[in-house]
């Protein structure tokens, strides 16, 4: 497994120097290139899909996990419209953020370059194997792709023709794009051991694969755990506004990391708001976790049919994930008891206030510490192509270079550039009597 993930290795590295030279231009033909070979081969795609999904079947994944992976013409389109989308993004490799002169002349700057070799570990979805490798290669990064085994035919066939567009354009950097073509999770493993050869590790997938990745690794690793997104509604809420948020925030689409799993409610707003907007939820399928106030609230014949389906939350319910129409409850006195509440139990994902008073509006911006904090909107806008961004890698709950959804720009990192005309430290040079000796002058 050692040898196998080294030379993986090293044939990601060794494109860099190229990869970082090429064009805007000749980037956007490969991706547009690869768009175009996607629709050709539709047929082998398939067929290479069905054999996944019969391995998912026979051993044992969930309805919902085969559901994931299989890949039809509507997921193809969806991957030709993300590389069209990437190419159509501006390149951030060589952009000059900044520059300016000191008191000895010197120019300096910063400039985006891109991170290095990129080892991208996810599970089920295929698209991701093209939503990656676009973003990697529109940001000249090499990627070492790691898809789930159950995915393993579908993902080797996408990176073969990522891999022949590139070849078709530029021979020599088709190892731009790098599969794992082995089940062995000892590569992983191995791979993430490879300080100087890999730059950095991205796991895309569950807590428990992110968690293994983090703890495995000697590389550094861009990650979130989990998405615990809470939103409060504040006793200056507009409520026309705030039922439909919280509905579209937990039942649109609840098996999702920006879906809220916990609802913060203003104790001003039990007796109209909550009953209300527990009603929806109810009658929506969601099943409520409640604090002692809002499960009070409820304990009216309006909502005796419902009796199994709310209950006191405990402790732990704040802290979880759900993924499911599953939805935590708090009562609170203040903008402040929220948004201490939403410290102790977020996961720094999105948290999002529903108010019209702009002082508590602006207090909630600044004060929260999530990657994406709203006003007035729905948390499940937290995605890179919500935001204008294009694709995305996943969305990093880090405090790094990157917050957030991680598209195109995130790809990259500054260095500083210095222009100089023979400045020297303290203006100490070669003394005077060597330049004679050595006839320097």
């Amino acid at each position: 497994m050692r040898e196998y993930a080294l030379e993986i290795a090293k044939k990601a590295k060794s494109v860099l120097p190229r990869l970082s030279s090429l064009t805007p231009a000749t980037k956007n033909s490969v991706l547009l290139r690869v768009s175009k070979l996607l629709i050709e081969n539709k047929e082998l795609i398939q067929k290479e899909n069905e054999k996944d999904v019969e391995f998912a079947k026979s051993i044992g994944l969930s309805k919902a996990m085969i559901d994931r992976l299989k890949v039809g013409e509507k997921q193809i389109n969806s991957m030709v419209k993300v590389l069209e989308d990437v190419a159509k993004l501006k390149d951030p490799v060589g952009e000059i953020t900044s520059m300016w002169t000191v008191d000895n002349g010197l120019k300096i700057g910063r400039m985006r370059v891109p991170l290095g070799v990129i080892f991208i570990v996810y599970e089920s979805r295929p698209n991701v194997t093209i939503e990656a490798a676009s973003l990697c290669f529109k940001s000249s990064n090499a990627v070492i792709l790691r898809g789930g085994k159950e995915a393993l035919h579908t993902n080797n066939i996408l990176a073969n023709l990522f891999r022949q567009a590139i070849k078709e354009h530029v021979e020599g950097l088709e190892d731009a794009v790098c599969f794992v073509d082995r089940r062995e999770r000892e590569i992983v493993t191995e791979l993430l051991q490879l300080e100087g050869l890999v730059d950095v590790a991205i796991p895309r997938g569950g807590e428990s694969l992110i968690k293994a990745v983090s703890e495995t690794a000697k590389i550094p690793v861009i990650k979130h755990y989990k998405g615990v997104c809470s939103i409060y509604v504040d006793n200056e809420a507009d409520l026309k506004k705030a039922y439909d948020i919280v509905y579209n925030a937990k039942v649109q689409r609840p098996s999702v990391c920006n879906a809220i799993e916990n609802l913060i409610v203003h104790k001003d707003l039990l007796k109209d708001f909550w009953p209300k907007m527990a009603m929806v939820l109810l009658e929506s399928g969601v099943e409520l976790r409640c604090d002692e106030d809002t499960y009070n609230a409820l304990q009216t014949k309006d909502f005796e049919a419902f009796k199994d389906k709310f209950k006191k939350a405990t402790e732990q319910d704040y802290y979880e994930e759900f993924l499911d129409l599953i939805l935590a409850v708090k009562t609170v006195n203040s903008l402040e008891e929220a948004m201490e509440f939403i410290e102790k139990y977020g996961s720094k994902h999105s948290d999002a206030i529903i108010t019209e008073n702009h002082t508590k509006a602006m207090r909630f911006l600044q004060e929260v510490d999530s990657a994406a904090v709203y006003v007035n909107a729905s948390t499940r806008f937290t995605d890179g192509n919500e935001f204008g961004l294009g694709a995305e890698m996943g969305i990093s709950t880090d405090k790094i270079h990157a917050r957030g959804p991680m598209a195109l720009r995130e790809l990259t990192i500054e260095k500083f550039i210095i222009f100089g005309n023979g400045q020297l430290r303290e203006n100490v040079g070669i003394p005077k009597e060597l330049k004679e000796k050595f006839q320097l002058e």
